[in-house]
């Protein structure tokens, strides 16, 4: 069964999410009593609210694309998720291709999009496909490519694979090309 955050904002148990940080440690054999060691839970747990929990979605302001029929394409977007197989960080880079339709958005905005379905426990396919779809939902391109490229830590340091191993993930549609996405 996988596990999945909410998509909105709720307060977790920090308290409760501190003790089991630290039954976890003392479960390993880590002695949570020792120097540098005694407020470890508390800022893991705070580290994993922060990273686990997803918030709202981003606000759309839609402006006419007055003319404007080329794609818009932003690269190199920085992302960090959480893997849920591993519970490990993955980190890297998104490229978003749309051909407006009849409106374009922010670039902020698309920015904002990655950041946000990389919140929370993620897989990398399931959030390529995120982005894309909220993009074609929010506004009605006549293309959206989305592709994401990151290291997973969960591979990177258990030695399954180096550090220069790196996933890349696309969702094409539409007037989209995979050359639009190089």
């Amino acid at each position: 069964m996988a596990l999945h955050t909410v998509d909105h904002a709720s307060a977790p148990d920090l308290a409760a999410a501190s003790r089991a940080v630290s039954d976890l440690l003392g479960a390993l054999g880590i002695d949570i009593a020792a120097a540098g060691i005694e407020r470890t839970p508390e800022r893991v747990a705070h580290t994993l609210a922060e990273l686990l929990l997803r918030g709202e979605e981003p606000t759309v302001t839609l402006m006419p694309c007055e003319g404007y029929d080329g794609p818009i394409v932003m690269r190199d977007i920085p992302f960090a998720g959480m893997c849920e197989h591993h519970l490990l960080p993955f980190r890297g880079t998104a490229t978003v291709v749309y051909e407006p339709g009849e409106s374009v958005i922010g670039l902020s905005t698309l920015v904002r999009v990655v950041e946000h379905f990389a919140r929370g426990v993620q897989l990398q396919e399931r959030m390529t496909t995120q982005v894309a779809d909220w993009i074609e939902h929010e506004l009605a391109p006549k293309g959206v490519g989305v592709r994401l490229e990151a290291e997973h830590f969960c591979m990177s340091m258990r030695g399954v694979g180096g550090p220069a191993t790196r996933a890349q993930t696309r969702v094409i549609r539409g007037t989209i090309t995979a050359q639009d996405l190089v």
